[in-house]
């Protein structure tokens, strides 16, 4: 496997982080600002570098390279396999009229199956429901192969997420990269590191991701009571404060508020809430955050036969919020765990996908460290 990494800051040129070298139609990976992703002459610019790459954009909360986290930054990773290869395959939410399922099915029926050891989405992260796309990704093909990713961001502002595959990056797109060779190890993980706090209580009304209802009372009035002043600031202030959602059956999944809708009374969040659920707050000191990523590393490096050459990191930007200036921490953690060739990089997201630790069906996260190690 052989990678190039380099970073641009502002109107100036990309800065490579060692020699250039030609690389054969590489896999290139570019996240970055929004207002940075916008620019026309960014796309161009990165073809330039990459006449015959496979180009996936995909805007976030915080780029990820080596140890450090950046903002108002673009960071590009090109990757040449040597043995394995892949495919990209990309499809529009407009064209399926909100049907995130139906997206996610024909999505992953594009993929040949024969030697397809895993899936990695980078998938718009401000309309698309995460849990209904990943149901789609998995409804015909549970366990035949890997599934991870994440959702991507716009900072705490919430206004518009972009994404593509080889073409500037725009609204709507969800990227799948199927990773295939039997020389290929990928394994992947996620952990958060939350306590849930407070009283738990009921959802007594929802629809898929929209919270109506909490105990019988309007679930947006009960939440604005427990942030008090800050309930001035959401949703950003959501970020702090996110939901355990525990149903009848299996792990609690944390859930964070995209956007509110006052005049329904109601919170929008990234995956589904189902009703019946029993709900609480939670919250995280910074050493927790920075615990609980070292925690995913630990289970995405258990069982590997080879040492990571490539990690992709996807974190939730609510984690970068409660960290603050001590948000390397958390990737410095998940470095030391994997070892310290490992090439990284990944984006702070509105949304992670990542199975639990010795399960096939992935899942939508918040408020995680997910991990995906690449080796051959």
């Amino acid at each position: 496997m052989k990678i190039l990494q380099a970073k641009k800051t502002g109107k100036s040129g990309f800065d490579f982080e060692s020699p250039i070298v030609a690389l054969k139609a590489p896999l290139v990976l570019v996240f970055g600002n929004r207002y940075m992703l916008q620019d026309k002459g960014l796309f161009e610019e990165v073809r330039s570098l990459f006449p015959d790459g496979h180009l996936v954009f995909g805007t976030t909360s915080g780029e990820i390279m080596g140890q450090k986290v950046y903002a108002n930054t673009v960071v590009l990773t090109a990757i040449e396999f040597e043995h394995g290869h892949f495919l990209v395959k990309n499809e529009n939410i407009s064209s399926y009229d909100n049907d995130d399922i139906k997206l996610g099915e024909n999505l992953a029926g594009q993929f040949p199956q024969e030697g397809l050891k895993h899936v990695f989405v980078v998938s718009e992260g401000s309309n698309v429901n995460g849990s209904d796309l990943i149901n789609g990704l998995q409804k015909n093909h549970l366990g035949k192969f890997g599934l991870s990713g994440g959702l991507c961001g716009d900072d705490d502002r919430f206004e518009l997420t972009l994404s593509s595959y080889n073409e500037p990056p725009r609204e709507g797109e969800v990227v799948a990269i199927g990773f295939y060779g039997e020389s290929l190890e990928i394994s992947c993980a996620n952990y958060g590191g939350w306590t849930p706090f407070g009283p738990e209580r009921l959802i007594t009304k929802s629809y898929k991701n929209v919270l109506c209802e909490l105990d019988g009372k309007p679930a947006l009035d009960l939440y604005k009571r427990y942030l008090g002043n800050k309930s001035e600031e959401l949703p950003k202030s959501a970020l702090l404060y996110p939901l355990s959602v525990r149903g009848k059956t299996g792990e609690p999944i944390v859930r964070t508020i995209l956007n509110i809708d006052e005049e329904k009374n109601a919170m929008i969040l990234a995956g589904d809430v189902p009703e019946g659920s029993k709900v609480q707050l939670m919250m995280a000191t910074v050493d927790d955050i920075a615990n609980g990523a070292r925690s995913a590393a630990k289970l995405a490096v258990e069982g590997r036969r080879e040492k990571t050459q490539l990690a992709l990191l996807v974190s939730c930007v609510g984690r970068k919020l409660v960290m603050d200036q001590r948000t390397e921490e958390e990737i410095e953690e998940v470095s030391t765990m994997i070892g310290g060739d490992a090439v990284i990089t990944g984006f702070y997201s509105y949304g992670e996908m990542a199975p639990f630790a010795g399960k096939d069906a992935c899942k939508l996260h918040n408020q995680t460290m997910t991990l995906t190690l690449l080796s051959e």
